[in-house]
């Protein structure tokens, strides 16, 4: 299928301007290395209407060397924690086989060189960049060698940083996506800034825009739909009293149904003009007011505050914004008390 500047396309799925907003439910590493969770997990988004699941790709010795870091949002190692919730390939292949089984797109986040040759076999329809490996350029180069559709989040960097990743995918010729993102987990509202949205489209204006959320609630992401995002990314659990670093900012089916219907709505209230609608013609016939006589006015009598007011409905021909305009013009033939004064009402001038 054929890309335009600002559209993408996951597999047959468009996505950018004049589309629906593409949800997608990270299921992460919110298994906690159970497989019989992350299969619940699918099932689950499924029947929540969700289109695409995301998963994470990490074969961990290709991805960092050992070590004892721990991430602010966890109490262990992210070593410990890769080595127990990475997927083997055969695990990657069930997984993603069970999401198309149940109607969705499957994408993944490859953090190595050999997680994305993983991905690349299985052929995934499009690549999903984690904030982490946004300015990895040699990492962003290798990925967008494969020629599929990139969607980069862009936390913890700014526009200078994210510039030569664009370039990259640009001169690799695979259409994008940017997906501002704090990341902070849980990431507070006064530091979401919708506004980076808008400055990601300023800057690289052949960029779908989108959102990955951190936030313990879906309001973000409307409000990101609303700016112009075109893709929504956003954590999903099963259940919120499993364990897991992620498991405080993941949504639950229910939510997600919700994020869903309302995404759709706001996909279609964003955007237009403030114009008056050709289907708003039926509320003006009597929600306007228009200019009417309140007494009788003889054929050569000024019109003035005392023969002349404004009352509903609006279905005559001079509308209450011409009031102030007729006062002190005078009457072109006799007219009645209550009606509707048109035009042709007044003398010449």
């Amino acid at each position: 299928m054929t890309n335009t500047p600002g559209t993408l396309s996951v597999g047959a799925r468009r996505v950018g301007p004049g589309e629906r907003p593409l949800v997608i439910a990270e299921l992460g590493i919110n298994h906690d290395g159970d497989l019989d969770r992350m299969h619940r997990m699918i099932d689950d988004a499924a029947d929540a209407g969700v289109e695409c699941v995301k998963f994470q790709s990490h074969v961990v010795e290709d991805e960092m060397i050992p070590n004892d870091v721990v991430p602010g949002n966890a109490d262990e190692s992210i070593y410990g924690m890769m080595q127990r919730c990475a997927l083997s390939a055969t695990e990657e292949r069930e997984v993603f086989a069970h999401a198309h089984e149940r109607g969705m797109l499957a994408l993944s986040t490859p953090f190595s060189r050999a997680a994305a040759d993983r991905l690349a076999e299985l052929d995934v329809p499009a690549f999903k960049i984690g904030s982490g490996e946004c300015n990895n350029y040699p990492l962003v180069r290798h990925i967008a060698s494969f020629g599929k559709p990139v969607l980069l989040s862009t936390g913890m960097n700014d526009v200078s940083t994210i510039r030569p990743s664009v370039e990259l995918l640009r001169a690799s010729g695979v259409p994008f996506a940017l997906m501002h993102c704090t990341s902070m987990y849980p990431t507070p509202p006064e530091k979401v800034r919708l506004g980076g949205i808008t400055e990601l489209g300023d800057a690289f204006p052949d960029a779908v825009l989108g959102l990955s959320d951190h936030t313990t609630s879906i309001y973000a992401c409307l409000g990101a739909v609303a700016v112009g995002a075109a893709v929504l990314e956003r954590h999903f659990t099963s259940d919120t009293s499993w364990s897991g670093p992620d498991i405080p900012i993941s949504s639950t089916l229910e939510e997600f149904a919700r994020l869903i219907e309302g995404a759709d709505v706001l996909g279609l209230a964003r955007g237009g003009r403030k114009e008056i609608l050709p289907e708003e013609q039926p509320t003006i016939d009597f929600a306007y007011a228009c200019v009417v006589t309140t007494k009788p006015v003889g054929a050569g009598e000024e019109f003035t505050v005392d023969n002349l007011w404004v009352k509903r409905p609006g279905t005559g021909e001079v509308v209450a914004k011409h009031y102030d305009d007729l006062l002190g013009r005078r009457a072109g033939r006799d007219l009645p008390a209550d009606v509707q004064v048109a035009w042709a009402d007044l003398a010449p001038a």
